[in-house]
C-alpha cells in the first residue's frame, strides 16, 4: 500500500527470482508502474499482476498508494485495499489450479497490513510468510501480541513507555483504534502472524543481533532476516532522468563534497503548513548548504510554506524543489553529507547505505522507535520536540542541523554512520539473508 514497500518488495522479488524462482508481484496498476522496470534478465520469471483497487466513498480516483492521499484518509486507503480480498483469492485459486503448469503457488509472502492475504492463503492450504519492513528491535519493542482488542492496546502503551507523550498517544490512535477500514493495525498484525508459519524481517543479524532470537521467543514461531534490501540508485538500472531530476542533479554537481544536507520527511509525513515554516527557517538559521525535497501538504502551495525572501536570502546555498526527487541518487551523491528524514526504516537504510549521519525529525508509525534506535547508535541527533504536542521551532532544527554538520560530535555521528554503511552496504550480507529466507521456505514444503 504503501510506494516505499513496494520498492522493497520489488527488490525481494528481483533477488527470489535471481535464484530461479517464479514470483508474482501483486499490487495495483498504479503502484505497479511507479516501479523500477524488472531486470531485463529476470522479467521471464517476475509476473507483475496488477488487481484495480475498489473505489471507496471519499478517497480519490487513482490514490493507491498512502503517499497519494492526506493522513486523514489512511482509514479509507486501508478499506479500499481490503476490497481487494476476494480478487486477490480468485487470483490464488487460478495459481492452484496451475499446478500442472509448473505456476503453483508454493508460498504466499503477505505484508501484514492485508490480513486477508494469509486468510486466503490458510483457506487454501498455501504456506504464508509474514512480512515485515521494519526493524526487528523496533518490532520486538511491542513485546507479546495479545489476542483480546485489550491486549493488543496494553502492548502498545508498554512499547511506546519510553516515547513522548504526543507519540504515545499518536500511536494508540494510529495503531489501537478501529476506523473505518474496520480491524485496528495491531489487529491485522496478530491475524495475519495467527496464520502465517514464520515472520520474515526487512533486517540483518550483523545489525540487529539480538532482536531475531527475541522475536522468535515472543511470537512462539521462526522470526528470519530478509537482509536490509537496500535499493540501487536510479541510473544503474538504466532509467532515465527527466529534466527536472537533471536539474537537481547539476546543482548538486556544483556543490563542495559533504556539505549538503538533504532533507526529505517522506511521501507520508502529515506535517501543517506553520511545522514546515518553522523547518524553512530552521534550515535558513543553520547556515548550511541543503537540497530540501518539499511535499506540499494537500490544498497548500510553496508560497504558503516558504518565508518571504527565503530563496533570495539561502539561494547560494540551498535549494527547494516541490517535485519527486530521485532520493538514492541523491544521497549516494559525493556532495551529501548528511540527511534530514522523518525516519521512516526505508529511508534510514538508503540514508545509512551511503554512510550518512541524520537529523531525525520522526512524525508517525514506527519513525520515533526508529530514530532512537539510531540515535542510541550514536549515528545523530533528534530535534527537540514539544513534549506534549510534538511541535518543534526553528532553533531547534537549527541547533540539530548544525550539531550534526558543523558541531564538536559531528565526527562521532560520521564514524558511527560509516561503520553502519559498512553493514547495509555488504551485498553479501544481504544475499545470504535471502539465501535463509529460501532455505526456511524450501524446509516447510518438504
Amino acid at each position: 500500500m504503501d510506494a516505499t514497500d513496494d520498492s522493497a518488495m520489488h527488490i525481494l522479488a528481483e533477488r527470489l527470482a535471481a535464484r530461479g524462482h517464479r514470483v508474482s508481484f501483486i499490487s495495483t496498476p498504479r503502484n505497479l508502474a511507479r516501479l523500477p522496470p524488472v531486470l531485463s534478465a529476470l522479467a521471464r520469471l517476475v509476473d507483475l499482476v496488477a488487481l484495480p483497487l475498489p473505489r471507496v466513498d471519499g478517497l480519490p480516483d487513482g490514490a493507491e498508494a498512502t503517499s497519494d492521499v492526506p493522513y486523514d484518509k489512511f482509514e479509507l486507503h486501508r478499506k479500499a485495499f481490503d476490497g481487494l480480498a476476494a480478487p486477490f483469492a480468485a487470483f490464488l485459486d487460478a495459481a492452484c489450479a496451475a499446478a500442472g503448469g509448473g505456476r503453483r503457488s508454493d508460498w504466499v509472502v503477505a505484508d501484514f497490513i492485508l490480513h486477508w492475504v494469509a486468510a486466503a492463503a490458510q483457506e487454501r492450504n498455501v504456506p504464508c510468510a509474514m512480512l515485515v519492513l521494519c526493524a526487528a528491535g523496533v518490532t520486538a519493542s511491542a513485546g507479546q501480541p495479545g489476542d483480546s482488542h485489550a491486549e493488543q492496546r496494553q502492548a502498545i502503551g508498554e512499547s511506546m513507555s519510553a516515547a513522548p507523550a504526543f507519540e504515545a498517544q499518536q500511536a494508540a490512535e494510529l495503531f489501537g483504534a478501529e476506523g473505518a477500514s474496520g480491524p485496528s493495525i495491531i489487529s491485522r498484525f496478530v491475524q495475519t502472524l495467527t496464520r502465517s508459519r514464520f515472520v520474515a524481517i526487512r533486517s540483518c543479524p550483523e545489525l540487529e543481533p539480538d532482536a531475531f532470537p527475541l522475536l522468535t521467543r515472543l511470537y512462539g514461531k521462526p522470526a528470519g532476516p530478509l537482509g536490509l534490501l537496500p535499493p540501487q540508485p536510479v541510473g544503474t538500472r538504466g532509467v532515465s532522468r527527466n529534466t527536472e531530476d537533471d536539474a537537481t542533479m547539476r546543482w548538486l554537481d556544483a556543490q563542495p563534497a559533504k556539505s549538503v544536507v538533504y532533507v526529505a520527511l517522506g511521501t507520508e509525513a502529515p506535517l501543517g503548513v506553520e511545522l514546515l515554516r518553522e523547518l524553512a527557517y530552521g534550515l535558513e538559521l543553520a547556515g548550511t548548504r541543503f537540497l530540501w525535497a518539499l511535499r506540499l501538504p494537500a490544498g497548500a502551495d510553496g508560497d504558503s510554506i516558504i518565508p518571504v525572501g527565503f530563496a533570495e536570502r539561502t539561494g547560494e546555498r540551498g535549494l527547494v524543489t516541490t517535485r519527486w526527487v530521485p532520493q538514492v541518487s541523491v544521497l549516494a551523491h559525493g556532495a551529501v553529507g548528511a540527511f534530514l528524514t522523518h525516519c521512516g526504516w526505508g529511508s534510514i537504510v538508503e540514508g545509512l547505505q551511503f554512510g550518512h549521519p541524520l537529523v531525525m525529525l520522526p512524525i508517525f508509525g514506527d519513525q520515533g522507535l526508529n530514530a532512537r534506535l539510531m540515535e542510541a547508535r550514536q549515528v545523530g541527533v533528534l530535534v527537540p520536540r514539544n513534549e506534549k504536542d510534538g511541535s518543534f521551532d526553528r532553533a531547534g532544527v537549527a541547533r540539530a542541523v548544525r550539531t550534526v554538520v558543523v558541531g564538536e560530535e559531528r565526527r562521532v555521528f560520521a564514524t558511527n554512520a560509516r561503520k553502519l554503511q559498512e553493514v547495509v552496504a555488504d551485498t553479501a550480507c544481504h544475499e545470504r539473508c535471502i539465501d535463509g529466507f529460501i532455505r526456511r521456505l524450501r524446509s516447510w514444503n518438504q
